[in-house]
This record gives structure tokens, sequence and C-alpha cells, in this order.
């Protein structure tokens, strides 16, 4: 069944988009152990870093092994969106990493597509995954690469 968030999703990023977002995504975990989890969903409620830690729990994306996923939302009915980062990476960054990479998404989606914005995120979120927890040999996938979409 397709969600409301699904459908606006796929009415502002093309096919292909969504595409390159996802493979961005399988790119780099299979050069870190962290995990990266994007998800579209419609409403946040005046409170989009509150909605997407709910999210976060509610996904159970805090039961990585190390403690390193990060979860990037998107609240399309809002136009609004938050990153939100699990412990491990988030005592590994600078205090003000996390303001400085919303504002630089921020300007990205405003003068380039969705997708281009996300890739540049997976990309730069990606990088510090990989250089705080590279990819070990017993690494497992602990979170589904896929696209999430939801609606509240």
């Amino acid at each position: 069944m397709t969600t409301r968030a699904e459908k606006m999703a796929r009415d502002i990023i093309t096919d292909a988009g969504l595409q390159a977002v996802s493979a961005a995504i399988k790119s780099f975990e299979r050069r870190t152990s962290g995990e990266i989890v994007i998800s579209f969903n419609t409403r946040d409620h005046g409170q989009p870093y509150k909605q997407a830690k709910r999210i976060f729990q509610r996904q159970g994306l805090h039961k990585t092994k190390l403690r390193n996923g990060v979860l990037i939302v998107l609240f399309l009915e809002d136009r609004s969106f938050a990153i939100y980062g699990d412990e491990g990476i988030h005592s590994r960054l600078p205090e003000n990493y996390w303001q400085e990479t919303v504002e630089t998404l921020a300007r990205k989606f405003k003068v380039s597509s969705l997708a281009d914005g996300l890739i540049w995120a997976v990309h730069e979120l990606g990088e510090r995954l990989q250089e705080f927890f590279p990819l070990a040999a017993d690494d497992e996938n602990e979170l589904k690469d896929d696209l999430q979409f939801e609606s509240d």
C-alpha cells in the first residue's frame, strides 16, 4: 500500500532521483559500519527534531551495536526536515557539526533538487561515519537500506 508520504515524495522527486539517493546510501554502507536511513514523512507537528527523535526510536535505529545510526527525515507537507544521529556518532563530532550540516542541507535544497541535497547529505554523513566507524570484517548491515515512507 502506498502511503501519502510516498505519493508526495514521488510527486516531488523522480524515480531516478529516488534510485540515486538509495544507491548513495548503499555505496557508503559498503565502506562503513555506520547506518544511514532516509525517511519521508508528511507532518512534523511544528517540531521536526522532536519528531525525528520519535521516528528514530520507533524504527529501532538506536539498536545498532555501535550506536552509529543517522536518520534524515523529510516532512513533505510541512516542507521541513531534521537529522538525528545516535550517541555513537554524535559523541565523536564537534558540537556545531549537526547545526552546520542542517544549514548546509537547507541551502542545498533551495538551490538544487531534493534528490541532489539528499545525495550530498548521504555523502557528508557517510564520510564522517567512515572516518569513525570503518567497515569491519565482521560487519552486518543492521538496518534496511530502503528509503522509508511513513505518514503521520
